[in-house]
């Protein structure tokens, strides 16, 4: 067993530790080989030379992250922990640049958001090359979530003008009269998801401001028809739940300089049984059109607590 010993005297131990240690039990957790000990400005690690490299190097971008925005989350963590970049061919440690490369959008308190997983990667990599684009896989696989910073990093870059978030409001059915307030307070629930996403991303008063001189629209589905969206990165969330006509009626909004991205669980379809799924229906008919990509997301990428994988497998025994 080798050892290794880690100073941080520039830093208080209660910005990089957290408070009771909290986030230092999400490193734990990462690496449950090694023991680590904290001790006032000095950090001891017990363990295999392999795994003790390692540890150093992902360390070390913790505290190049705390150093540049003044913060340390435990969502930070998980994000920086989790990366892979290629090693500096030279010293054998991660650079500054390393962990910055694969950032879609530098959110709210400094937090990094990225893809995370293989397929999200895949995703963002394809968005490069197509125009439309469909993200299928289960619940807590990050599809919506990469969706929007897609749309925001278009949207900060200036390749677009405006986004547009839109889901249909199947769950509320023919049943939205006997709920109280106006349309919007009735529907706002059903599109709650975009909101937390772009609410991570934007800073409040920039999220409301765009909200307000319509930079960013969230709106049902069923706002979209007869509309043609330009100079825009659209995304259509919940995709299963609408019909062949309504995701016909959406794909054929798209206007020029224009990105859509369609998201959707295959396996939770709410509409009646004798209703087929739209998004289910495009993957037979729009699979070989040149310029749309299908990328599938699975259990490996979800990056929810770890009971939602084991919940989604139980499920899928029981059938």
């Amino acid at each position: 067993m080798s050892e290794k010993i880690i100073n941080i005297e520039s830093f208080h131990p209660l910005d990089i530790f957290g408070a009771n240690d909290q986030n230092l039990e999400v490193v734990r957790d990462f690496f449950p080989k090694l023991k680590i000990i904290p001790r006032d400005n000095i950090l001891k690690v017990l363990g295999e030379s392999g795994e003790l490299l390692d540890f150093e190097s992902k360390f070390h971008l913790l505290l190049l992250h705390f150093e540049k925005f003044g913060k340390l989350t435990k969502q930070d963590i998980h994000y920086l922990l989790e990366q892979t970049p290629e090693n500096d061919a030279e010293n054998g440690t991660l650079t500054q640049a390393d962990s910055n490369s694969d950032v879609l959008v530098h959110g709210k308190n400094g937090m990094l958001i990225r893809a995370r997983t293989a397929n999200q990667r895949k995703l963002v990599e394809s968005s490069q090359k197509n125009d439309l684009l469909f993200a299928i896989g289960p619940a807590g696989t990050g599809k919506t979530y990469t969706a929007v910073a897609l749309a925001v990093r278009a949207l900060k870059n200036k390749e677009v003008q405006r986004i547009i978030l839109t889901r249909p409001a199947v769950e509320a059915g023919e049943n939205l009269g006997f709920l109280p307030g106006d349309l919007k307070e009735k529907l706002d629930p059903y599109l709650q998801p975009l909101y937390d996403a772009l609410g991570d991303m934007l800073p409040t008063q920039k999220l409301l401001q765009y909200i307000e001189d319509r930079v960013i629209e969230i709106a049902p589905l069923a706002f979209m028809r007869g509309r043609t969206l330009n100079n825009a990165f659209a995304i259509l969330d919940e995709a299963q739940n609408t019909t062949p006509a309504q995701l016909k009626m959406f794909l054929t909004r798209m206007g020029a300089s224009s990105k859509f991205l369609v998201t959707g669980d295959i396996t939770q379809v709410d509409l009646p049984k004798n209703q087929i799924s739209g998004l289910i229906h495009s993957q037979s008919i729009l699979k070989n059109v040149p310029g749309i990509e299908f990328i599938y997301l699975d259990n490996a990428d979800i990056i929810r607590h770890k009971l939602v994988s084991r919940i989604i497998n139980a499920y899928a025994h029981d059938k």
